[in-house]
């Protein structure tokens, strides 16, 4: 804050008639249908996979370094 109390905001924030422009004029982003996922239902189906493809690799790679730090304590 400034010494005069006054906010001080990011250069391309904008100023209070942008602020009231998205809030009143924009609406809110879930009204879009599908706008998160993806267009369509495959879209949103191979995003799922993906996701799980990730996880089950990040799973993978945890319990190698948890074999490997249990190897390196019995040796």
């Amino acid at each position: 804050m400034s010494e005069d109390g006054a906010v001080t905001r990011a250069q391309g924030e904008g100023g209070r008639l942008m602020r009231w422009a998205f809030r009143h004029l924009a609406g809110p982003a879930e009204g879009v249908q599908g706008a998160v996922q993806g267009g369509s239902t495959e879209a949103r189906e191979a995003w799922k996979r993906d996701l799980a493809e990730r996880k089950r690799y990040t799973q993978e790679q945890r319990e190698r370094k948890r074999a490997a730090r249990e190897a390196g304590r019995r040796s």
